[in-house]
């Protein structure tokens, strides 16, 4: 499983799944993995067929559904003892057109904008900006009378491919429709990508080129960045390292584009138990025990870690209304009570089914930003690009009858 961004979750998680070990005569071992580590990994275990019984990421691992158990009966039980799980984790983990859950989400991460509100209110904006034209009209001012540029991503990594989203969205583009059809080119993406390039140019320098996905985080903290599209990981981390920085870092909601105000979900939990595990039932098993715990989970993550069951954390809305670990003010979090209505699975406006697994995976999107950024590629044709590379993947895996239309 990955390293989790908030190190108190390991430290409780180890414990957490040593002591249920115990108790039901398990052995168990935890292998925690960077983050960026992880799909690699997990792509040569499903190959090699050994390895560990229950495999965790943070985001969709839709492309392996050939290779890994249907979690239908893990998804079913949870929702009888809990109710309904949310949509939002229904569709990062299930696939309408096999009727498969390809994985287990017990929980996700929403993806706000985190901003250092010391540099906004110098430009007038202390409440940070509320659409992407304020991004670019206050980030443009803040690098030009600081020299801090704004943190968008342009990377192969996890973090520009769900900003690359969020843009997209807000402009009224998508990879597919509702309907699992390519639809990335479109005058609405040709606009966001337009979009970008003038915020790379007027207020980002070439480091997002190569950033990874602790990158942005560390900028915020050190004052290398104004404006990031984050989790409240950099924040935490800031809190507990430097607590003056952490009282300056504040958040808003998904920005406001031309059609829409729309934000991935930062991490979506995606628990897979590919079909070579030795231990199938046991795996399943930790899952609804895990899951039964989750308000622990939410703790110990410190607010990081939402409840896909929203009934096993009753107490969620109090503590972001008064954060318990120590937020200033202590409501800073309480926007995020409604951020299941500002935030969408990676496959908006349909699933994500493995195309849209394999596309996010292959950074199709930060690279059709980031070509055009470069000047390497008119929008028009960084966009032509894209939807040819995303046009093969989406033949190939509807020939195999994972994807609709």
């Amino acid at each position: 499983m990955w390293s989790h961004f908030v190190p108190r979750h390991d430290t409780w998680f180890d414990k957490f799944v040593a002591d249920w070990g115990k108790k039901v005569g398990v052995d168990v071992r935890v292998d925690h993995v960077n983050t960026v580590d992880v799909p690699r990994r997990a792509a040569s275990e499903i190959q090699a067929k050994r390895g560990h019984d229950l495999i965790q990421h943070i985001a969709p691992l839709s492309q392996y559904e050939p290779s890994v158990l249907d979690m239908a009966d893990v998804v079913q039980e949870a929702n009888k003892r809990w109710g309904q799980q949310q949509e939002l984790c229904r569709k990062s983990s299930y696939n309408p057109n096999t009727e498969k859950f390809y994985a287990y989400c017990p929980g996700w991460t929403p993806d706000p904008g985190d901003f250092r509100r010391s540099m906004w209110q110098k430009v007038g904006m202390p409440n940070g900006p509320a659409s992407w034209d304020d991004l670019l009209r206050g980030a443009s001012e803040i690098k030009k009378q600081t020299g801090v540029p704004c943190g968008i991503g342009l990377s192969p990594e996890t973090d520009s491919n769900m900003a690359a989203r969020a843009l997209l969205w807000s402009f009224g583009g998508s990879v597919q429709d509702e309907n699992e059809q390519v639809a990335i080119n479109s005058d609405a993406t040709i606009a966001a990508v337009e979009y970008m390039t003038r915020l790379f140019k007027e207020a980002e320098t070439s480091e997002v080129f190569s950033w990874n996905p602790a990158s942005n985080n560390q900028a915020l903290i050190a004052g290398k960045s104004s404006y990031i599209l984050n989790s409240i990981s950099a924040w935490r981390t800031a809190m507990s390292t430097n607590r003056e920085i952490g009282d300056d870092i504040f958040f808003v909601p998904a920005l406001r584009g031309p059609k829409a105000a729309l934000a991935a979900q930062h991490v979506i939990q995606q628990w897979i138990v590919p079909t070579y595990a030795g231990n199938a039932d046991a795996a399943k098993e930790f899952l609804l025990h895990y899951t039964a715990n989750f308000p622990a989970v939410t703790y110990h993550s410190e607010m990081y870690d939402l409840p896909a069951w929203p009934s096993l954390v009753p107490q969620l809305n109090g503590w972001l209304d008064n954060d318990p670990w120590g937020a200033k003010p202590a409501n800073k979090l309480s926007f995020l009570k409604d951020s299941v209505s500002w935030s969408a699975n990676i496959g908006y406006p349909g699933p994500s089914n493995p195309a849209v697994g394999e596309t996010f995976n292959t950074h199709v999107l930060p690279t059709m930003f980031g070509r055009a950024a470069r000047g390497q590629a008119s929008p028009e044709d960084a966009v032509a690009e894209a939807e040819e590379s995303i046009k093969k993947i989406f033949d190939n895996w509807r020939s195999r009858g994972l994807v609709g239309g």
